[in-house]
């Protein structure tokens, strides 16, 4: 849904008639108002003030305009501090795997397995505090200065969105992170622990706030640690497949595997790619050639995820010239563990984000396991590095949660 120049727009795609059992509704969200949410199915063209649709019509049609969004997102006003629902929530948000190749920074996928887990407790009395109480499984390595924290700064932040919903705010908050995910590992981890973060604070009010609206403050909290893009936030909040379409304003494209088996060999090394580093050897022009192949392989990508063709999703993810080719020698042995994912059987093989775990595409378990294995050899014969986890799993659809007590 789309708030601009007096419209409110939304657009829904779905398959051909000839596939209509398997149809997946692909949903664009265009948030440029910390309080929009996409709840509209139909597509409506008409200027603000000028609907004649009731409300409760409007509703029945799937038709939203921005006349009757606006009175929905007034905010209350109240000088009565709005107090929690409850004391502690504690959210999960799972890894990430950002740009599959050809996709840098505008594609990314939530995959199951383990995530990262954010306590959230109320700070009564204290408005808008802070606090990191606790952190653990980083072995020390992280800071509790909530300003310097993407778990610190997404909670902030994630106050700030609340408060514009719901009026002054009673608490401020205390946070414990327990990382599952391990640092520098190319699987999205400060984003896992801004978006558990985020979610467990908007769970404290109730959680009246979407999973959309909170990715506008993991943006920021990115923005802090490894740079202003969402491809990796935006599925560790909504879950699945998210295309992003601009960072600045925010526009999000979810996209469902439609059908068939996908799985992810993830293979993870004992080796650190800080993002900040992997991203300063990206080259500065590219060739028109490489951009127009990689324009291409992206739109193969996408349409693979749409029509939920496993190889033709491996063959685009395996395809990348610009990135790929100056990240992974700077990961010991990439060039091995990708030949041996695909002589293993394996759609395709790239590096998960900026690395170093890769990441290879499979149409069934068993040949992800295969490859996995084949991927662990090669990292240690080849690259001489030791093998931090190897496990093959499958898209998480959920995203982050508030988990029950």
């Amino acid at each position: 849904m789309q708030v601009a120049a007096g419209y409110v727009q939304q657009a829904c795609w779905g398959r051909t008639p000839t596939s209509r059992a398997a149809a997946v509704a692909n949903q664009r969200l265009s948030i440029s108002h910390p309080l929009q949410r996409v709840t509209s199915r139909r597509p409506c063209t008409r200027r603000a003030g000028s609907c004649q649709f009731a409300p409760r019509r409007a509703q029945r049609q799937g038709v939203v305009c921005a006349e009757q969004l606006q009175q929905q997102q007034t905010p209350r006003q109240s000088s009565v501090p709005v107090k929690t629902v409850r004391q502690t929530a504690r959210a999960f948000a799972p890894a990430t795997v950002a740009n599959l190749g050809v996709g840098f920074d505008w594609l990314g996928c939530a995959v199951e397995g383990d995530g990262d887990v954010v306590v959230a407790t109320a700070l009564e009395g204290e408005p808008g505090v802070v606090r990191i109480t606790s952190i653990t499984g980083d072995n020390g390595r992280l800071t509790l200065d909530a300003e310097k924290n993407c778990v610190g700064i997404a909670a902030a932040e994630t106050l700030k969105l609340l408060e514009a919903a719901l009026g002054p705010l009673s608490a401020g908050v205390s946070l414990h992170l327990d990382k599952g995910l391990p640092l520098g590992s190319g699987l999205g981890s400060s984003a896992a622990s801004a978006a558990a973060a985020a979610a467990a604070v908007n769970g404290l009010w109730g959680e009246p706030l979407s999973a959309e609206t909170l990715v506008l403050a993991g943006l920021l909290s990115e923005a802090a640690v490894s740079g202003y893009h969402a491809d990796n936030i935006a599925p560790a909040l909504l879950g699945g497949f998210t295309l992003v379409r601009s960072a600045k304003p925010l526009d999000l494209q979810r996209l469902e595997y439609a059908g068939g088996d996908l799985w992810f060999a993830l293979v993870n090394p004992l080796f650190e790619a800080p993002t900040a580093e992997m991203r300063a050897a990206l080259p500065k022009e590219v060739p028109m050639a490489s951009q127009i192949h990689n324009a291409a392989m992206g739109g193969t990508l996408v349409a693979a995820i749409c029509q939920g063709n496993a190889a033709e999703l491996g063959r685009a993810l395996d395809s990348d010239v610009i990135v790929e080719p100056v990240r992974g020698p700077l990961i010991p042995g990439f060039s091995a563990v990708k030949a041996a994912a695909k002589t293993a059987g394996a759609f395709g093989c790239t590096i998960s984000g900026a690395g170093p775990t890769c990441v290879a595409v499979a149409g069934d378990k068993a040949t992800g396991e295969k490859a996995a294995a084949a991927m662990a050899a090669a990292f240690q014969s080849v690259g001489k590095l030791e093998v931090n986890f190897s496990i093959v799993v499958k898209v998480d659809t959920r995203g982050a949660y508030v988990m029950d007590d």
